[in-house]
């Protein structure tokens, strides 16, 4: 059979923006990977949660509030900017009926199937949260590389990308994992985003997966799926 590149039904709901801001005082500058090159980062000021008594005890409260603050300043920013276009999606074939029923057992069946990962992504766009997954695929991407400078490349790309809150596409991590980053990215390994990976792995499982069996474009699948069962 001949791989076909499959994204899934487009949802109406196009666009979005990624902006800075939130509410929290930080910088962060990466000027390369090994070598004797470094990165320094900042945090001037740690906001306690109201929920509870220490910040640390309550990180999950921490991290939701957090992801709803980044994809306020994304709906903002969308109002005067059109979001680029969705990048590369993977090459995978038409996903059956039965795989697409499967989806909905568990967020990892959903994971392991390209196709699952392109709709799903399409999804997450839906939210102004499509970094998650991209930051997953690169980071499973770079667990691949063995070539130390490829790696080292790729590392500084990932965190440009997705770690450094310079960055539009920053994505939703708590400080113990960022500490760990920001000590390892000095001499990266292709491990070096693990904790950070598992974390956003995490987090489109408790909060976008439950979400996107309840959408529309999820819907649209099973029932296109279950009339296309029928008929044959």
């Amino acid at each position: 059979m001949t791989d076909v590149l499959y994204t899934g039904p487009i949802s109406a709901e196009r666009g979005g923006e990624l902006a800075m801001g939130g509410g929290r005082s930080e910088t962060s500058a990466l000027s390369g990977t090994g070598g004797g090159r470094g990165m320094t980062t900042t945090h001037n000021s740690q906001r306690p949660n109201a929920c509870c008594f220490c910040w640390c005890c309550c990180c999950s409260c921490s991290w939701n509030e957090e992801e709803r603050r980044r994809r306020r300043r994304r709906r903002r920013i969308s109002q005067d900017t059109k979001m680029e276009t969705i990048p590369n999606c993977e090459v995978c074939t038409k996903p059956s009926a039965e795989e697409i029923r499967l989806w909905s057992q568990s967020f990892d069946k959903l994971m392991r199937n390209p196709a699952g990962r392109n709709i799903f992504r399409e999804f997450l766009r839906t939210e102004y949260s499509e970094e998650n997954m991209l930051f997953w695929l690169a980071c499973e991407d770079l667990k691949q590389e063995i070539n130390k400078s490829a790696v080292e490349e790729k590392a500084r790309s990932i965190y440009e990308d997705y770690i450094s809150i310079l960055s539009p596409k920053e994505v939703s991590l708590d400080a113990r994992v960022r500490e760990v980053i920001n000590r390892k990215i000095q001499d990266p390994t292709p491990h070096v985003f693990e904790d950070a990976q598992l974390q956003i792995y995490t987090l489109m499982h408790r909060d976008s997966y439950p979400r996107f069996l309840s959408s529309s474009i999820y819907k649209s699948l099973i029932h296109g799926g279950s009339r296309t069962s029928s008929e044959s």
